[in-house]
């Protein structure tokens, strides 16, 4: 049963701002930290690359592994002459300067292999250098950099020296590549460059592909491949906008998930998700920025995506303007680069002087360590964003993130199937205009844009817990789903919960490892996960978490198509095929489906009579359909995030076949 709400951190405060409600699940397990979770990028622009003061900044922070030579760089840079034709090479940025910094800093390397203008052999060459002769152990390579954007699509900013600029060809060269690298290196992992689903140029299909970048990859190259790598910049025109677009990264990465086990092949389970280029348009270096890193590297990595990089450590002054009361220097940087607008009529802070968001990367340096569990949290306020993680010695961290510029917040945290011990948590907070995390007594106010860190013992300790449940697996009806788990050892039961925010539902429990749940609902999404508990009351941490989704019956009255005909990357011509199964017409109809998310609608629409409530669209005609005959309603979609398309649809009230 869930515990109340216990500890300091939970009292109710008479003397903050409006109260939000934080609901922790220690039950509701999602993806586990790895060893390189938190990253960050290197430029060989850059003169400070590799530096001591630098590497010592990013090893504070927490950062385990750094991207080299730096974005689309990557794809002109030539490593044996530390050469880059048609771009700035700073002094002291070759590869082993860079593996210094890296080294010093406590850093994994992850490096591009250059597409563009490189070869298979070049990169292999490369391999050879960096784990025989010089003996780095570098285990990620990522073959080229947003190599969608070689002109195939329209837009060309990265270079490619390729007649053919095809997915096609560049799945061809992936494959090439990965064979002579890993024919030097067998243990190094390859990456491949797809685009973030909701972000351009996702969906589109060019002129003589078959599909669109991702698929074309995944098709072609996916058995080549280790990873898959994107990049992430969601844009807004304000802060407040900007700091919305979090929202997305639980579809997105599902979307992403869904493409590479449809296209990627026999083992496609092995293939993960980095991510590693974002940064946000609005408030780079002040608080804004801060407050999208925490939440954005939190939201990455609690959904497996396995590292999360900002881009950049410097890249200069850019628009100057005064956001959150405090000047922002349209910088990407992390650290300023100590330059100034012509005339020096305004000045960035001396070099390497932290900007905000360093400090929220050190808050989640602090927060997400190896080997700790995300775990499900949830608020009752769009505004306040909440994430947490459970550690290996059973303490509990929650990241408190309030968006609100204006107005502080009282957090009351309830917890679920943890205790906390008596006494004050640890508080760490970084607010606006800061320049230090700071520590507090105070873990339930948050003042306008502040990040807090709140940590909590457990009451009892966890050494005498049974072992958790490996990861679940299931296979779904339309209506019913049999969840599957590993053995966690004799003589405990199992518990089944489906992740529901910050407060799980129990779904039912059993002594063997599995459990067939009923009464679901069709074409819906469900995140569960299972825990054993012993003959003492004992209940053992989280099992991973497994996600499905419901089915539609096999055999309805009906039967509808939905197809997304022509994507253009923030809208789509699409078409609904319904058909009457039944052995009588249907004399009007009206056929109705729910948007999953709150960013798609409907733009128009044809053949019908087409309305959108919310997120629930009616198409309705009062044509007659005859038994066995299809008819075809058409429409202009429009979306700003993940275009998840719905998977459920009811003609006259009754659920039909989805194909």
């Amino acid at each position: 049963m869930p515990s109340g709400a216990s500890g300091a951190a939970s009292r109710a405060s008479t003397a903050a701002g409006s109260a939000v409600r934080v609901d922790v699940d220690a039950r509701a397990g999602l993806a586990t930290v790895g060893d390189v979770a938190l990253g960050v990028n290197h430029a060989i622009w850059d003169s400070q690359l590799g530096t001591p003061a630098v590497a010592d900044l990013l090893g504070d922070a927490g950062v385990r592994i750094v991207r080299y030579p730096g974005g689309s760089y990557a794809d002109i840079y030539h490593w044996k002459d530390h050469t880059a034709p048609g771009g700035y090479v700073a002094p002291d940025t070759d590869f082993d300067t860079f593996m210094a910094g890296a080294r010093r800093t406590g850093a994994e390397p992850m490096i591009i292999a250059n597409y563009g203008t490189g070869t298979a052999q070049e990169a292999a060459d490369w391999v050879r250098y960096a784990n025989v002769t010089k003996g780095y152990g570098a285990r990620y390579w990522t073959i080229g950099n947003e190599n969608y954007g070689n002109g195939h699509y329209g837009s060309a900013w990265e270079a490619d020296d390729h007649a053919d600029k095809s997915p096609k060809e560049y799945a061809a060269q992936v494959t090439a590549y990965a064979q002579a690298m890993k024919a030097v290196d067998p243990t190094i992992k390859i990456g491949a460059v797809l685009t973030m689903p909701g972000n351009w140029p996702d969906g589109i299909v060019a002129a003589g592909d078959q599909g669109s970048w991702n698929e074309e990859v995944l098709t072609r190259a996916g058995a080549a491949i280790d990873f898959v790598d994107v990049h992430w910049y969601p844009g807004g025109s304000t802060p407040a906008e900007a700091l919305t677009k979090t929202a997305h990264i639980k579809d997105a990465v599902y979307l992403l998930r869904q493409q590479i086990e449809r296209y990627a092949g026999a083992g496609a389970g092995r293939i993960k998700i980095s991510m590693t280029e974002t940064n946000v348009d609005v408030g780079r270096n002040t608080q804004p920025g801060a407050l999208y890193l925490a939440d954005v590297y939190s939201g990455l990595l609690e959904q497996g995506v396995f590292t999360v990089h900002w881009w950049n450590v410097h890249n200069g002054l850019g628009t100057v303007s005064t956001v959150a009361g405090h000047t922002d220097y349209g910088d990407y940087g992390l650290l300023s680069s100590g330059n100034c607008t012509a005339g020096n009529t305004v000045c960035q802070p001396p070099l390497n002087t932290p900007f905000a968001p360093y400090y929220a990367l050190s808050l989640m340096g602090e927060f997400a360590r190896s080997g700790d569990q995300f775990i499900g949290a949830g608020t009752n306020d769009e505004l306040v964003s909440a994430h947490a993680v459970r550690r290996a010695n059973g303490d509990l961290a929650v990241l408190l993130i309030n968006k609100d510029p204006s107005s502080e917040r009282t957090v009351t945290l309830n917890y679920h199937g943890f205790t906390p011990a008596t006494g004050a948590p640890s508080v760490l907070s970084f607010g606006n205009g800061d320049t230090a995390i700071s520590t507090t007594a105070d873990g339930q106010t948050l003042a306008p844009y502040e990040i807090k860190l709140v940590t909590l013992h457990p009451a009892a300790p966890p050494v005498a817990a049974p072992k958790a449940p490996g990861q679940p697996t299931a296979t779904a009806t339309d209506s019913t789903a049999t969840i599957s788990w590993p053995s966690a050892g004799a003589g405990v039961k199992y518990e089944v919960f489906r992740q529901n925010g910050g407060i799980s539902e129990q779904l039912g429990e059993t002594t063997a490892t599995s459990l067939t749940v009923r009464n679901l609902s069709p074409g819906r999404r469900y995140t569960v996960n299972v825990l054993s508990r012993d003959g003492a009351g004992r209940q053992s941490a989280s099992s991973p978490p497994v996600t499905f989704t419901t089915g539609t019956p096999p055999a309805a009255a009906c039967t509808v198509k939905f197809r997304d005909t022509n994507d253009w990357g923030n809208g789509y011509v699409g078409s609904i095929d319904i058909t009457n199964n039944g052995t009588a017409p249907v004399n009007g109809w009206t056929l109705t489906f729910t948007w999953p998310t709150t960013w798609q609608s409907v733009s128009s629409g044809w053949s019908a009579t087409w309305e959108q409530t919310s997120r629930t669209v009616r198409v309705t005609s009062d044509g007659a359909l005859p038994a066995g005959a299809t008819t075809t309603a058409g429409f202009v979609g429009a979306y700003s995030g993940p275009n998840v398309l719905p998977a459920a649809f009811t003609l006259n009230g009754t659920v039909c076949t989805s194909v």
